[in-house]
């Protein structure tokens, strides 16, 4: 069975209105991947994202370059304990 992790994601840089949340989504969709994605008020997106590791750090790497429109700086994430407190990957309205 593979390892169950879960990581909070902060992504800076051009990632509001390039459907940077929309392409997380989909991509964390396509790795099994649950949690959700939501605008923050400071221009970054903040991501919660559940699953197998493995999958984790997939979604961890095209968080790195996003959509084709976005331009990300920075991303900052922390391994937290795994819940499994989602059913999909959702976006969610701004988080503020």
């Amino acid at each position: 069975m593979a390892e169950k992790a879960r990581t909070h994601i902060f992504v800076s840089g051009r990632v509001q209105g390039v459907l940077y949340r929309r392409g997380a989504q989909k991509k964390a969709q396509e790795l099994g991947i649950t949690g959700f994605a939501h605008n923050l008020a400071d221009g970054r997106v903040e991501l919660m994202a559940e699953g197998d590791k493995e999958g984790i750090e997939q979604l961890m790497k095209w968080c790195k370059e996003g959509t084709p429109m976005a331009k990300v700086d920075r991303l900052d994430s922390q391994f937290e304990d795994y819940k499994g407190e989602f059913a999909d990957f959702e976006i969610r309205e701004f988080g503020f």
